[in-house]
């Protein structure tokens, strides 16, 4: 086990009390689980990685939402977790200020220059949300989801073999969401 317990804690603390009251979209499950289903993917794929720093990948997948969904500034989570935390979360940010499909080719782009703990994160929120689509999702917007999460595994798949693995197994059990 290359991670720490007080590691883990520290952020799933930090977290927990950021997405406090947030709800995962389309159920009425605190948004704690989604964190804790990435987490859990990341902890996994430490087992098979030899090359890995797990403190800091536990700590970008706890906190991977923190900039993007809550009021916690960067300076707070540097202050907090460091300056290379709080990098590795803003890289998994998505930038408001561009266009809607701009948005994920700058967060890859971003997340490709970060270390490869990043784009592990990144891989793992994916795999994590692909599980049944809300109803209301038309064809077209799950067909778009699906394709953008194959863009994802192609931009990140090299950072991690496990996780590359686990994510286009996923992708392609997405296809029943279509029909």
């Amino acid at each position: 086990m290359n991670w720490s317990q007080e590691s883990f804690l520290k952020a799933l603390d930090f977290a927990s009390d950021a997405h406090r009251g947030q709800l995962v979209p389309g159920s009425e499950r605190p948004y704690d689980i989604h964190l804790a289903k990435v987490t859990m993917e990341v902890i996994a794929a430490l087992a098979h990685t030899r090359e890995a720093d797990g403190n800091f990948a536990v700590q970008c997948a706890l906190l991977h939402d923190s900039l993007e969904d809550t009021a916690v500034t960067y300076e707070q989570l540097s202050l907090a977790f460091g300056e290379r935390v709080a990098e590795g979360v803003l890289a998994l940010t998505k930038n408001d200020s561009l266009p809607k499909e701009q948005k994920m080719t700058d967060s890859l782009t971003r997340i490709i220059l970060q270390p490869q703990e990043v784009a592990m994160v990144k891989l793992a929120d994916r795999i994590t949300n692909m599980a049944e689509p809300p109803a209301f999702w038309k064809a077209e917007k799950r067909m778009a989801y699906q394709a953008e999460a194959q863009h994802i595994l192609d931009a990140l798949g090299g950072a991690n073999a496990y996780l590359a693995a686990r994510l286009a197994a996923k992708i392609a059990e997405y296809g029943q969401w279509i029909a």
